[in-house]
């Protein structure tokens, strides 16, 4: 009997103290906070994503996943039902996106709001109403994974061409010749050495002959100022001009005529010489009887074709 009186207290004992417990875990378990149901529909793929899964509002915990299934209303779509708190500020603006922890992988619900509408969205559990799902960074990550596969295969196909053996060899002698080249400038280069080194002297001596050519310079244009001041050599020579043209505007009006009368007198002069000196040449016995008779012409007495007189 008294065993029996052990065992029966240790049985009762287990029993308070599972009871005892299983209050403390609905105590400590307990969830007064309201969620109203929601749902979301989307045909984009949902990997990662599982019943349970966190629902965030920017980042704070507002609810979480009640079940994801097919949507009856849209053919081909996926379903997710989620519980949120009753004071989130689900709005109509309200969208959702796909999100995935940086450690774990694991998939949750991120809400956002573009402030557009700021009217409340009406909850109805028995209809729950729906907010957009968007595309998450996976998915457009996988819609552009063609186009960036495609562009890869663009450059990987211009990167062959770029790495032929024809551009290899081109860039080969291109190197060859540049080196070539600067062979050649660095030659040219110590060649110019000197000449460089003679550029200082050249720069000096140049100044020096720019400031002797700047005073002759200067002297010319005192010189030219002089010159055609009033007074100058210019209008003394301007002066000796105007009376030269006086001189031969005289002479030729007043010199010239008479110098003319003059020539004509000394013409004739001439003439009647060179004849008296023929007439004494022809009979030089003139010059002491005279000339004589004349000699009579054709048709006269004592006329004679010979021209001798009869």
């Amino acid at each position: 009997m008294e065993n029996k009186a052990h065992a029966l207290a240790a049985g009762a004992f287990v029993l308070v103290v599972s009871a005892l417990l299983a209050v403390l875990a609905i105590w400590l378990t307990r969830d007064s906070t309201v969620r109203d149901l929601y749902e979301l529909s989307t045909p984009q793929t949902i990997s990662g994503l599982q019943p349970q899964a966190a629902v965030r509002y920017r980042g704070v915990p507002v609810g979480k996943v009640e079940f994801i299934g097919f949507d009856e209303k849209v053919k081909g779509n996926v379903l997710i039902r989620v519980s949120i708190d009753h004071e989130a500020p689900v709005t109509q603006s309200t969208f959702a996106t796909v999100a995935f922890q940086g450690v774990t992988g694991l998939g949750f619900i991120q809400l956002d709001s573009d402030d557009a509408v700021a009217a409340r969205l009406v909850p109805n559990d028995s209809d729950p109403p729906r907010i957009p799902l968007k595309p998450g960074v996976l998915d457009k990550l996988l819609k552009q994974s063609e186009v960036i596969f495609n562009q890869a295969e663009q450059v990987s196909t211009r990167l062959n061409k770029i790495f032929s053996d024809e551009n290899q060899r081109a860039v080969s002698t291109a190197v060859t010749q540049f080196s070539q080249a600067a062979v050649s400038f660095n030659r040219l280069a110590k060649g110019l050495e000197p000449t460089v080194a003679g550029l200082p002297a050249l720069s000096r001596e140049s100044g020096t002959t720019l400031q002797a050519v700047k005073a002759a310079s200067n002297d010319v244009g005192a010189a030219a100022r002089r010159l055609n001041q009033a007074g100058g050599a210019f209008d003394k020579l301007s002066e000796g001009g105007a009376a030269l043209a006086t001189s031969a505007q005289t002479f030729s009006a007043g010199t010239l005529p008479k110098l003319g009368e003059v020539a004509d007198e000394t013409a004739r002069t001439l003439r009647q010489l060179r004849r008296t000196v023929n007439a004494v040449d022809d009979n030089p016995q003139a010059l002491i009887f005279g000339n004589g008779p004349p000699v009579p012409g054709p048709g006269e007495a004592g006329f004679s074709a010979t021209g001798a007189k009869k």
